[in-house]
């Protein structure tokens, strides 16, 4: 009589080793249900990480009234830092799921949101806070903006290739939609006592003879308890993919590809913008029309952008992401023009009708150029392989190539959180007035309007999509 004494190593259920969302039975019998699980936990850590990341877009607007003594520029320098840490820490998350798994690296990232978030509703509470603390806390807040490009490689791993661009679109459109929530629920909770003594005193906020109670520590305590909820569903909702495993060397490969770098300069007019915009709007809205409060409005361009977002990955799928993109950047030519015409004018009204535009143009362009990504890269693969290797071996070298590329394009493209405001700032302190980085946008998009004709949307480009 013989017993079988084999130790089996015990299975990870968290982790699918059998993923073929390409199979149209396996992903009717399994891969959907798995694929939107993951996906509806991705989205709403995607939207905490957005808002603790634009926090600051809305606390330096009442920094000034309730007591400290910082000019416009270094309110600029707060508004714009999270961006440049933002898409420096993306570089690095680009390539972090297939190392480490989405599962864990979603549940770490989102629950880092913590010391930003905690940090931001400390330091407003006491007007003698050093503006190097002020700035350490706006750099922390770029955590929230490295999300993204670890969100979106994580999830483009999930769908098939006919419907990545309504599933990139969904989790970044909801995403993004953090931006707007942040810019219209703030101003609420920071208006009146949310946590009670446990959130501490109210500030006096002074503006001419007008004065009020507020509780601008609110701004970074309202979303803890919402990062703790998100960090726990990733950690035991979400799912590894065991073939979506590379070194940083089997993804550095990306770097050699041409069409890397053109969609990340892509992806710099389309989603730099939305951040961009989204981080300077408030003060712009402040420095250019003084009787108007920027916070009623401020949410407004964020919110247009997200929902675009969404719509732009189902036109992609539909009409190709090359032929949306685009027309996209020229809708958004024309939409500077309109702001800078009403600028000129004065009239507020027409300028946000013009910046609502502008971020509608973002949204669409967003999804349009992540909807772009997977099949260029699909294309490119199979070019390379010429025959030499199976089907599957393709799909998969080119989802791990894709998922590097929205990652790292998201990374580059997320300075222009940083670059916009701060174009702004030097701008205005140059010239008077912002009109001169809004040219400079201008001649940007036109740059991108040539690129994507030339390579995607022309008749016979090199990768017609």
């Amino acid at each position: 009589m013989s017993v079988d004494i084999t130790i089996r190593p015990e299975t990870n259920s968290h982790v699918l080793t059998d993923w073929n969302p390409e199979d149209p039975a396996y992903w009717e019998s399994k891969g959907r249900k798995t694929a939107f699980r993951n996906l509806f936990i991705s989205m709403p850590a995607l939207l905490l990480a957005f808002a603790v990341w634009m926090v600051w877009s809305v606390v330096v607007v009442n920094l000034p009234n309730i007591g400290f003594k910082f000019d416009t520029d270094q309110l600029f320098w707060l508004a714009a830092l999270p961006g440049l840490s933002g898409a420096t820490l993306r570089i690095f998350y680009s390539f972090m799921v297939p190392i480490f798994g989405g599962r864990l690296w979603t549940a770490l990232s989102t629950a880092s949101l913590l010391l930003p978030a905690i940090g931001a509703g400390i330091a407003v509470q006491n007007p003698s806070t050093p503006y190097a603390a002020f700035l350490i806390l706006a750099l922390l807040c770029g955590f929230g903006g490295g999300n993204f490009a670890s969100s979106m490689a994580n999830i483009s791993f999930f769908f098939p290739k006919a419907k990545k661009g309504m599933a990139l679109g969904m989790n970044a459109g909801i995403g993004n939609l953090g931006v707007s929530v942040v810019q219209f629920v703030v101003p609420l909770v920071i208006a009146s006592v949310v946590f009670g003594t446990l959130g501490g005193e109210a500030q006096t906020w002074v503006k001419g003879d007008a004065s009020k109670q507020m509780w601008l520590q609110n701004a970074g305590f309202i979303w803890v308890p919402f990062i703790i909820v998100c960090s726990l569903a990733a950690w035991f909702g979400m799912n590894d993919i065991s073939t979506a495993k590379a070194s940083f060397s089997d993804q550095a490969v990306i770097f050699k590809r041409k069409h890397n770098w053109i969609m990340c300069w892509l992806y710099i007019g389309t989603f730099g913008s939305f951040i961009g915009y989204s981080a300077g709007f408030p003060l712009l809205i402040k420095t250019q029309f003084s009787d108007v409060n920027p916070l009623t409005y401020a949410f407004l361009g964020p919110l247009v952008g997200s929902v675009a977002r969404v719509i732009g990955g189902f036109l992609s799928d539909k009409l190709g992401g090359g032929r949306v993109t685009f027309w996209t950047f020229l809708l958004m030519i024309v939409a500077v023009f309109g702001v800078l015409h009403f600028l000129e004018a004065k009239n507020f009204e027409g300028f946000l009708a013009m910046f609502l535009l502008l971020f509608a143009g973002t949204g669409v362009g967003n999804a349009s150029t992540f909807q772009m990504i997977p099949i260029i890269f699909l294309n490119e693969q199979k070019r390379l392989a010429n025959g030499t290797q199976s089907e599957t071996e393709t799909q998969k070298l080119a989802g791990k190539e894709a998922a590097a590329v929205l990652g790292f394009s998201s990374a580059l493209a997320a300075y222009g959180a940083f670059f916009i405001p701060k174009s702004y700032g030097t701008s205005i302190s140059m010239t008077g007035g912002p009109e001169a980085a809004l040219y400079g946008f201008i001649i940007f998009y036109v740059t991108c309007v040539m690129a994507t004709w030339w390579w995607y949307a022309r008749k016979n480009a090199e990768i017609k999509c």
